[in-house]
């Protein structure tokens, strides 16, 4: 039996034979060509079949998965299409007289190591698009009717170097127990997809991955990121029984479905979810979330590539809010910065940019740009039930300054005649120690506080969330962290206003009995943690 351990992307258990995918790309030959024209004909005869290949994904992902996961295709046309791209390749051939695969290749690894040097993960993960639509192009420049590895026909656990976009989409569930690849990253679309599947994935095992596991039976846990490869009889059974017991819990949560959020005291929490676009309320709403207590309106401007306007923004909130009816949805002001980085900003580099210019201080310098934002959001409390939520506040002059924005917006809209709810909502995240200790002033000004843990985590110990050195140092379960929550919370409720999390450790399960205790009134996670939070919570 050979053990390994990787990076857990999507839960579950997957018991099976292994199938390798020859991930890895093979050599692209470079050659001299008579006719750089006729070349680049053939080059643009191939863009446009893979197009056409892209569109028929689009639609398969759409009727499968709903439109929100289909966008990811019309973003790889986009990149297919673009002029800077197309250019590229065009210029290689005419320029260098080589042969349309060579010019595709290289443009992709031009561009990927581009997109790879950026600061945002948002933008690394683009690295892996830009080479999944450029191996669709050589494939139909090649011959091959598309660009996707074959499938064993029994049920498996794909092994590979890694998985484009596309080859998941792909893949046939029926058949497909679970993957497992040597690359990837948590925030590329492929581990999104793999989620949202329902099917169990780890990525980076490295130097682990060998071809030579062809055949062999696997056991994968997607939750822990561990792997079993030729188990022995008692690891087998004792995941055999695992596998059982997960799924027979998976159905039983759903049972859950429509039951209140209360201790068995009396004690009743919100229980609310994160989001990042519009499409994600379709999962909102099939986990039976109470409210949204977190859209991250950041990702509008991270999948834009220039400032989205006013209208692009207020179609999205009242979606959002519309499909919610009168449950909260709690939309934060953009919080660009640290590792979210936007190129139309034109922010400067920065040595410590987690220190930076970022959030409310943005915001607050360039109101240009925050009232934007402001006129969509206040326009679309006028459809559903919506509150503002402030990032990175760390002072009550902050806070007043917000204010004053946001009233001087009503004032405009009011004079517009433009309908929209007088009595909105703002509140502020707590993610700073200064905004702990200035808690009580900061509860007079707001309607509420939202507790971001992760950034609360990094700034209280002084430890850079993105640096993965820091692990056993970055711990969130710290009782300096705990502390911190609990005196906002406390400060909250001395001036009569609500105190949640919104953080990632609001789905902890193993703190959600001292999250009760402190008293907290609401907790915001991923629709995925709905109803096994839920079920915790009716226990405590």
């Amino acid at each position: 039996m050979k053990a390994l351990k990787g990076t857990g992307v999507s839960a579950g258990i997957a018991i099976g034979a292994i199938h390798v995918v020859d991930a890895v790309d093979h050599e692209i030959e470079r050659r001299v060509v008579d006719d750089p024209k006729a070349e680049v004909e053939r080059f643009h005869k191939a863009q446009q079949t893979a197009v056409e290949q892209l569109k028929a994904l689009r639609d398969k992902t759409a009727k499968e998965f709903g439109e929100g996961k289909a966008e990811l295709f019309d973003a790889h046309q986009l990149m297919l299409e673009d002029p800077d791209y197309v250019d590229s390749v065009v210029g290689l051939i005419t320029s260098s007289h080589v042969n349309a695969e060579f010019a595709v290749n290289s443009t992709a690894e031009q561009f990927a190591a581009m997109f790879a040097e950026m600061s945002s993960s948002y933008m690394q993960a683009r690295a892996a698009d830009v080479k999944d639509v450029s191996k669709r192009v050589i494939s139909v420049l090649e011959g091959h009717e598309t660009a996707d590895g074959a499938q064993a026909q029994t049920r498996h656990i794909i092994w590979a170097e890694d998985l484009s976009p596309s080859e998941t989409v792909q893949m046939d569930r029926s058949l497909v127990l679970g993957f497992v690849t040597a690359k990837g990253s948590t925030n590329s679309h492929t581990a999104i997809l793999a989620r949202t599947m329902g099917i169990p994935a780890i990525i980076g095992i490295g130097e682990s991955f060998s071809a030579d596991d062809d055949g062999l039976t696997a056991v994968i846990d997607g939750s822990a990121g561990t792997i079993f490869i030729d188990p022995d009889e008692k690891t087998l059974k004792e995941y055999q029984d695992r596998k059982a017991d997960y799924e027979h819990r998976m159905s039983l949560l759903q049972q859950l479905k429509g039951k209140p959020t209360v201790t068995k005291s009396g004690q009743t929490v919100r229980l609310y979810a994160n989001i990042g676009r519009p499409s994600d309320v379709t999962s909102v709403l099939a986990n039976d979330a109470e409210g949204v207590g977190l859209f991250r309106s950041e990702f509008l401007y991270l999948e834009s590539e220039d400032f989205p306007t006013e209208e692009f923004q207020f179609n999205a909130y009242r979606e959002v809010a519309q499909r919610m009816g009168d449950r909260l949805v709690v939309i934060r002001t953009l919080d660009i910065g640290a590792d979210k980085q936007v190129g139309y900003f034109g922010l400067e580099h920065e040595a410590n940019p987690a220190l930076g210019y970022r959030a409310i201080r943005i915001c607050l310098t360039k109101p240009e740009i925050f009232k934007v934002q402001l006129r969509a959001l206040l326009r679309a409390s006028a459809f559903g039930n919506i509150a503002i939520m402030l990032p990175m506040i760390t002072s009550v002059a902050e806070v007043h300054d917000a204010k004053m924005i946001i009233e001087e917006v009503k004032d405009e809209l009011r004079a517009e005649k433009v309908a929209f709810n007088e009595n909105v909502q703002v509140g502020i995240m707590i993610e700073t120690p200064a905004s702990v200790i200035m808690a009580d002033e900061l509860a007079a000004e707001v309607d509420f506080f939202s507790i971001g843990t992760n950034d609360l985590t990094q700034y209280t110990l002084a430890c850079d969330r993105q640096n993965s050195n820091l692990g056993r140092f970055a711990d969130p379960h710290s009782p300096a962290v705990l502390r911190m929550i609990r005196m906002a919370t406390e400060a909250a409720h001395r001036h009569d206003i609500w105190c949640g999390i919104c953080g990632e450790l609001g789905a902890d399960l193993s703190l959600t009995d001292e999250f009760l205790d402190i008293g907290l009134d609401e907790l915001s996670v991923s629709p995925a943690s709905i109803l096994p939070l839920r079920e915790a919570i009716r226990k405590h």
